[in-house]
């Protein structure tokens, strides 16, 4: 049975929303064979899909594809492993103060006669 994964593109100036490209591996196209004997294949299923969908493009195969950008690392647990990202504060209170300092002495300063 096929399967449908999607691989996010970056976004680009004037995207109202990300853009994507649709991947389906796994496909066995659809082969129908007549009284005659005669092979032949239907139309492609997928002609239009990127249009409906809103894909940038939609790319078929039949082999498997991974895609390294939908693997969710599993933890100890056997549940996805969620990350805590924080920001490295230990310099922002002497980084705010400096800039103050800064801007309060461009205040205090004498504005130049014309």
């Amino acid at each position: 049975m096929a399967r449908i994964q999607i691989l996010e593109l970056p976004e680009g100036a004037g995207d109202d929303r990300p853009p994507f490209i649709l991947v389906i591996d796994e496909y066995a196209p659809e082969r129908y064979i007549t009284a005659g004997g005669t092979e032949f294949k239907t139309s492609d299923p997928f002609e239009g899909l990127a249009e409906k969908t809103g894909a940038r493009v939609v790319l078929v195969f039949e082999e498997t594809i991974e895609i390294p950008a939908n693997d969710v690392p599993i933890g100890p647990d056997g549940y996805p492993l969620k990350l805590r990202i924080e920001g490295d504060f230990t310099r922002f209170r002497e980084q705010v103060e400096e800039q103050i300092r800064h801007v309060e002495g461009k205040m205090t300063r004498p504005v130049p006669k014309a």
